[in-house]
């Protein structure tokens, strides 16, 4: 499964410090102190045509302490190519969201959020190295209109991959009481020797559904450099908050 699946590792690479579903960008905002927010199922991909990857599983967010988020990821991997439909065990990952500034008067709040996935994965789905990413997010807001985004730096070890950097920027609005909104663009470099950097637009969306249920989806093209054809990214989640 290990050609089959060598896209999958930059998607769980990211995981690693899972962005704000359902968009590829992160925010700064921590879960509440004592609540936890629950993502299951939730299904992630990225591909080209009939060649696509991605993993299906769990996220775990619990608020362990005031500005801190301890999350972890529960992905199993999965790959469609030409052979067929492929299905293994993903890399565990493990993060914490600290948001050491918040200035509520203002609307602006910055966090670190590093995380780390652990190889789990069989099948060759994952990577065999510990891996890392070490990013810092921003936010700001202004009535219904929220602003965020950042990136960093990706330890990507292993042969054939390289370490790179990664960042993007989100603007949502909240429509109603029900539904968010929002638009993002996303940057990542290349993740392997000869690899070529990417650039991901998206829009997505929040429904609020019977408490304590929501929805979440995001989706759009990816355009890697130098090649005319773009591949797509997309993500769907019931999200649960309590």
């Amino acid at each position: 499964m290990r050609p089959a699946l060598t896209g999958t590792l930059a998607l769980l690479m990211s995981g690693a410090a899972l962005a704000g579903p359902p968009y590829l960008t992160d925010d700064p905002e921590p879960t509440d102190t004592g609540h936890w927010e629950i993502y299951a199922p939730l299904v992630e991909g990225s591909g080209k045509g009939a060649n696509y990857d991605g993993s299906v599983g769990a996220e775990l967010n619990y608020g362990a302490a005031p500005n801190l988020q301890l999350t972890v990821g529960l992905p199993v991997a999965y790959a469609h190519d030409r052979s067929g439909f492929h299905w293994a065990r993903g890399d565990l990952e493990v993060s914490a969201k600290y948001r050491f500034f918040h200035d509520e008067a203002a609307g602006l709040q910055v966090a670190i959020f590093p995380g780390i996935t652990l190889p789990t994965a069989s099948n060759g789905a994952g990577n065999s190295r510990v891996t890392a990413l070490l990013p810092v997010w921003l936010q700001k807001d202004s009535g219904p209109w929220s602003l965020f985004g950042g990136g960093g730096y990706a330890i990507n070890p292993g042969p054939g991959n390289r370490d790179y950097w990664t960042g993007g920027v989100a603007l949502t609005r909240q429509m109603s009481k029900r539904l968010s909104l929002g638009v993002e663009a996303d940057r990542q470099g290349p993740d392997s020797v000869g690899g070529r950097s990417s650039t991901s637009l998206g829009i997505g969306g929040i429904l609020q559904l019977h408490a304590p249920f929501r929805l979440l989806g995001s989706g759009g093209p990816t355009f890697v450099d130098g090649d005319g054809k773009p591949g797509f990214h997309a993500f769907m989640a019931l999200g649960l908050d309590f």
